[in-house]
């Protein structure tokens, strides 16, 4: 597998990781709490650096489990 090929699964991995950590553990704001111009379901404090780094552990876990299974012919996309 060439470097830009892994580089293109591993990006499709991280933003298909990061659309499913995105919603754990966000609280919307409390309806009194809610500026002129806020959305009232956007999350109290979303957490976006944390959420970034575990979907990129994720994916890294993820793309390495598809690797070692194409590395050791478990699959194969020449089949």
């Amino acid at each position: 597998m060439k470097w830009y090929t892994a580089l293109a699964i591993y990006t499709v991995i991280w933003w298909l990781v990061l659309f499913m950590v995105l919603p754990w553990g966000n609280r919307p704001i409390a309806t009194e709490d809610v500026a002129k111009g806020h959305a009232a379901g956007s999350p109290e404090r979303p957490r976006i650096l944390i959420k970034f780094a575990l979907t990129s552990i994720v994916a890294a876990v993820v793309f390495a489990i598809g690797y070692w299974a194409y590395v050791s012919d478990l699959i194969s996309i020449r089949r």
